[in-house]
């Protein structure tokens, strides 16, 4: 870092986001192998003892909790204090696909604090919590991909939560966690879920979901929800869904309620995506979202670069958000749309307006069908001080006619197709 660089409101990012842990550093305190506890790769759900070794590591005042190489099936895990998680190379800790392993409690999830099922992996109030390693947490979730498509095709309206499926990993009010190194696949819902948590890091992890033979119905790679200071960097997205969303709540009084919350300083930076629905997306559960930066990644089949979901029934801010660097093909650069799955007004009539604002996109090149994808609905949401610059854009159509963005600054921006120079 040559010189101190800001976030898009102007703060200074703090010295925390450039330093970049590894692996080896994180080997901290006794370790504990599995495999040493009766735990085997045998294809048996081992839930009950895994728990238990988590427990026994607590009360000897911490540890690593360690996964050597084979498969080793477990349901819902909730870790404690200065216990971590090792998966070695070839270690796969694996979901099982049975709920009842995943005992309701409450939780967060969509935008609502209720009773739910838990992660396969779960921290809460935790400090320093670590998961770190070559290894895998697999979410096994091929039969809850059938059962949710079988369902949807019985009853079109069913929602996410209807067909009752757990998160891979769930961090919630925790500081300071650190995910590492490895892989999260085949989740049955959402990858990883952190709420409420400060500090976070996720560095060269691998997420991946399938789009065939069987679609993987809302499986987000990484969910932030109401989060101050995430650093998300060097991973790779292929997944059914969005690569990176920034939750926070939903409901007409959602901006009051105390479980909900502002998403704030949040970087994005040197990612690869492949398939993604969004690279970076507002919503669809949330309310403020501020000085957020993407920036140096490369996509390879994303449906949206930015995707601003816009609900009629949730107060919305979203400002001070910088794309940055992009190279590839997206369907939409700009994907400003209402976003009506279960809209819920409860009777009343009048729609909360919504803003979004101080949003730019810089130095790109970038392949697409939209440039802007954006409707204006000024009786919902007031888009302005929207900035493109430096930007070679090969597109079908651009969108500028009837954008509605109000202070929209185009510089030096090259519309191939359109032959328009700005």
């Amino acid at each position: 870092m040559s010189k101190m660089e800001i976030f898009p409101d102007g703060t200074p990012i703090d010295k925390w986001f450039y330093e970049i842990p590894n692996a080896a550093e994180n080997i901290v305190g006794e370790k504990y192998l599995i495999t040493e506890y009766g735990i085997k790769d045998d294809g048996k759900v081992y839930t009950e003892q895994i728990q238990a070794l988590i427990n026994t590591i607590s009360s000897n005042g911490g540890g690593v909790l360690v996964v050597p190489k084979g498969t080793y099936i477990t349901g819902a895990l909730f870790f404690k204090q200065n216990v971590n998680l090792l998966l070695e190379e070839d270690a796969v800790l694996k979901g099982s696909n049975d709920i009842s392993d995943y005992p309701v409690g409450n939780t967060r999830i969509e935008g609502e604090n209720c009773l739910y099922f838990p992660a396969l992996v779960n921290a809460d109030g935790l400090n320093g919590f670590k998961i770190f390693g070559k290894g895998t947490i697999d979410g096994n979730g091929q039969k809850a991909w059938k059962a949710f498509w079988a369902r949807r095709e019985w009853n079109p309206e069913c929602t996410n939560k209807d067909e009752q499926r757990p998160r891979l990993l769930f961090l919630s009010n925790c500081t300071d966690a650190v995910i590492i190194g490895i892989s999260l696949i085949n989740s049955q819902f959402w990858a990883a879920h952190f709420y409420k948590c400060k500090r976070a890091k996720i560095i060269d992890c691998r997420f991946f979901s399938p789009r065939l033979p069987i679609a993987a119905p809302s499986t987000d790679a990484i969910d932030i929800d109401a989060c101050s200071d995430v650093l998300v960097k060097n991973c790779v997205f292929d997944v059914n869904d969005d690569a990176i969303a920034l939750k926070g709540g939903k409901g007409l009084s959602a901006d009051t309620n105390p479980e909900n919350g502002i998403n704030e300083r949040i970087i994005v930076e040197d990612c690869l995506y492949k398939f993604c629905h969004g690279c970076l997306t507002c919503g669809s559960e949330s309310i403020h979202n501020r000085n957020i930066i993407v920036r140096r990644i490369k996509v390879k089949d994303a449906i949206n670069l930015l995707w601003l979901k816009m609900r009629p029934d949730t107060p919305q801010l979203y400002e001070y958000i910088h794309i940055e660097s992009v190279k590839g093909h997206v369907e939409n650069l700009l994907n400003i749309n209402p976003w009506t799955q279960f809209l819920d007004l409860k009777r009343k009539k009048d729609i909360p307006l919504s803003y979004s604002s101080h949003v730019m996109v810089k130095d790109c090149n970038i392949d697409c069908d939209f440039f802007l994808n954006v409707k204006a609905d000024e009786s919902q949401y007031i888009l302005s001080d929207f900035t493109f610059e430096d930007l070679q854009i090969k597109t079908k159509t651009s969108g500028l006619e009837k954008n509605g963005i109000k202070n929209l600054q185009m510089n030096n921006v090259f519309l191939m197709n359109k032959v328009s120079l700005y």
